[in-house]
């Protein structure tokens, strides 16, 4: 029997490229299993403006690792009780990979990771092409295809019940109990325990008067609010991490080296960076919606609609502005709490037991 990782292409300032290294020795090692990457090649060079993808490129990696997958049910290398973890559930592969499974009767499992979809308003799909029959069908078919379906966060679960299944109601209660009971719907943290340790080398540097801006250039990141605190507030340095930092390297510096994230996001089913900047010691200033209504403590959230939308931004500019200068100048105090917090991130979001544990289970 055998794991097999049908993986996301790297990108060298993202996750991907640190999964790339670490997910198949830790789904090895948790497991005891043999497990096989199925890439689709070399790196792509570069994403598509304020996207998380290059989204020309993101198909031909996906062809590639089609090939290879329909090859190895072509030559039976493919056998029962084999399990497929798409690290990126958006894949469309997953329809082929299961009508080989099934036409050929091998008895394999498939699981997905979500991360977005058109079923978010706020994500590329959700703005630019909406609830289009030919995606919400698309994702639906992929839904149904994965044997287990893994979502990072509660948020992110109701949203995708709400807006892609229509189930939510009062009467759709026992469907939807009956889905997390049998593990096609599961909650569990992202596989990435690697990242306290891989961080040690950078915990040690002098904290400096900056606060960053970690997240794409995309709308729903709301810059311009983060554009508009720095003319407000001169006396610290803000940072857009995307225009100072080519490598991961130069990513973890930075973050070692500042105080405040923040956040001003309309669209956020997990969030990375603000996990990597707790374990390094930086604050997070993030509103009390989305994903982060359930993961942050409340010391480091204000209210939601402070930057609703920049015309809120304005009305509360001076309170966010008030935060920000206690942040900063109060570092010290906060520190304590931002261990803390880091502390309940990792055991509750960032740790892979709960999908090694599902994997190992459902094979």
């Amino acid at each position: 029997m055998k794991i097999y990782i049908v993986d996301l292409e790297e990108v060298e300032t993202r996750y991907t490229k640190q999964w790339k290294k670490y997910l198949p020795i830790q789904l090895k090692r948790h497991t005891n299993t043999e497990v096989q990457v199925i890439s689709g090649g070399d790196a792509v060079k570069s994403t598509t403006p304020g996207a998380f993808l290059n989204f020309g490129f993101t198909n031909i990696y996906k062809s590639r690792q089609l090939e290879q997958i329909a090859e190895m049910f072509s030559n039976g290398d493919i056998k029962d009780g084999d399990y497929f973890l798409y690290t990126d559930a958006w894949n469309p592969t997953v329809l082929q990979l299961k009508y080989m499974a099934e036409l050929l009767n091998v008895k394999i499992k498939i699981g997905g990771m979500w991360h977005a979809g058109s079923y978010d308003p706020q994500d590329f799909l959700g703005r630019l092409i909406g609830d289009k029959p030919w995606v919400r069908w698309a994702e639906k078919s992929m839904f149904e295809s994965f044997d287990h379906n893994y979502f990072a966060t509660d948020f992110h679960i109701d949203m995708f019940l709400h807006n892609l299944l229509d189930l939510g109601r009062l009467a759709d209660k026992e469907i939807v109990d009956e889905m997390l009971q049998s593990g096609k719907i599961v909650r569990c943290g992202w596989p990435m325990e690697y990242l306290d340790a891989d961080l040690t080398s950078y915990k040690n540097i002098e904290k400096k008067n900056i606060i960053l801006f970690p997240h794409r250039l995309a709308p729903e990141k709301q810059y311009n609010i983060f554009q508009d605190l720095a003319k407000e507030m001169p006396q610290y340095e803000f940072v857009t991490c995307l225009e100072r930092c080519q490598t991961k390297n130069d990513y973890h510096n930075l973050l070692a080296e500042a105080k405040l994230i923040f956040s001003a996001n309309l669209q956020e089913t997990l969030g990375i960076s603000w996990y990597e900047g707790a374990v390094l010691g930086v604050i997070p200033m993030i509103p009390d919606r989305l994903s982060y209504k359930e993961m942050a403590h409340e010391e480091f959230k204000y209210p939601s609609e402070w930057t609703e939308s920049f015309e809120q931004y304005k009305k509360h500019k001076d309170l966010l502005k008030a935060k920000i200068d206690d942040y900063m100048i109060n570092y010290k105090k906060y520190a304590p709490l931002v261990h803390k917090q880091k502390i309940s991130l990792a055991e509750n979001f960032f740790s892979g037991k709960q999908l090694y544990q599902r994997i190992t289970n459902g094979r």
